[in-house]
């Protein structure tokens, strides 16, 4: 069983009685996660799955009183997948203001769903902590630094999911088993998807680009379909928690790439299923693209459970001068480079330096990643 970070973090946002809402990735290990805290929870506690058609068909348009009907006297209610509930949000206010004895935790897998019926009601009335795949620092907690070192070419690979991890030797029947039946399945049932086929090649586009800027111009050429869907479906697939987008910072010079746009997955080994590739890196020409992809995730997951506030972004000019990875803190600006060989260097463009003077840079390699993505080094 893998000690996630988040666990220890719910335990004490449940002190302050408020619905409770964990989104993230199917599979991530969210209902495991909240196994593992139900002895930190108020007892009796009453579990729903908004998969199941008699959950969803027992909170359609609910009152007050049928809510205390079906709550009765537990003291946590659990919604999984809240996502399939039709107007949640209302359901889960009507909750939270007239039922005070009972704390709520609901978890979703789309944010297109359930963030866009629970913002508006539950304003003030939620907290909410994103789950990611397993990251390395929780590894590394949970066994050590060194076997986790000895592990990182193969994570590059197959990514962090929690079946993953702990299916050795099955990971390509894993990788293949999750993007089929929640990345695929799941995305083609959204009633938005009205061209699966449409998605499926822009996923594996995608997958190809890692690393590079994108042109949804381009794309749309390339997969079939018109700009404005190419845009609709990248949005999805975020709404899905599947990729996330770097904007490009934009802002002193006028050779700056002003609305360039990077994307990047939640985990290399979805990434690596979608190409169907999984050779090892002494085989491939996409290993600096994994390992940016690899970091830059990573370094979400950390900005994320440390609750730090950055913006992030990368930078290029139409020179072809560029930057990996930026974040923007307390009005300072913090510039990254990610050299898998540790032996390549990297020079901090001149013409960064002078439109944004007072910035700071560094280089990420094997030698030193550690520093980068651990909880302990804020």
């Amino acid at each position: 069983m893998i000690e996630r970070t988040l666990e220890l973090q719910i335990r004490e946002q449940l002190k302050k009685h408020k619905i409770i809402h964990i989104p993230g990735p199917r599979q991530v290990g969210k209902t495991t996660l909240l196994s593992r805290i139900s002895s930190y929870l108020e007892n009796p506690i009453l579990w729903l799955n908004g998969d199941e058609s008699d959950v969803r068909t027992m909170l359609e348009n609910p009152t007050s009183t049928q809510l205390k009907q079906i709550i009765g006297n537990n003291k946590t209610l659990i919604i999984d997948e809240a996502q399939r509930i039709q107007e949640i949000g209302i359901v889960l206010k009507l909750i939270t203001d007239n039922i005070k004895t009972v704390n709520v935790i609901v978890t979703g897998s789309s944010a297109f769903e359930l963030s866009a019926k629970i913002n508006e009601p539950l304003t003030g009335r939620k907290i909410e902590m994103f789950l990611f795949p397993v990251s390395f620092s929780e590894m590394v907690e949970n066994s050590s630094f060194l076997e986790e070192t000895r592990l990182l070419e193969h994570r590059m690979i197959y990514g962090y999911y929690p079946e993953v991890i702990i299916s050795p030797g099955e990971e390509k029947r894993v990788l293949k088993s999750l993007t089929d039946a929640f990345l695929y399945k799941d995305l083609f049932a959204l009633e938005y998807i009205k061209k699966p086929g449409i998605i499926e090649k822009l996923l594996q586009a995608l997958a190809l680009q890692l690393g590079n800027e994108v042109s949804y111009n381009e794309l749309s050429c390339l997969i079939g379909a018109d700009k404005e869907t190419v845009e609709r479906y990248i949005n999805y697939l975020e709404q899905a928690y599947i990729v996330f987008k770097l904007d490009s910072l934009s802002r002193n010079l006028r050779n700056e790439i002003k609305k360039g746009k990077k994307i990047y997955f939640y985990d290399n080994g979805i990434r690596n299923s979608l190409i169907k590739n999984f050779n090892p890196l002494s085989l491939r020409n996409d290993t600096g693209h994994l390992w940016e992809n690899f970091i830059i995730s990573e370094r979400i997951k950390k900005i994320n459970y440390t609750d730090q506030w950055v913006n992030k972004y990368f930078w290029r000019t139409v020179a072809q001068q560029e930057i990996d990875y930026i974040e923007e803190k307390d009005g300072v600006l913090y510039a990254f480079e990610f050299k898998w060989n540790k032996k390549k260097k990297a020079k901090f463009p001149e013409s960064f330096n002078k439109a944004y003077p007072g910035s700071k840079f560094n280089i990420v390699n094997k030698e030193n990643y550690f520093d980068f993505i651990s909880y302990n080094n804020k």
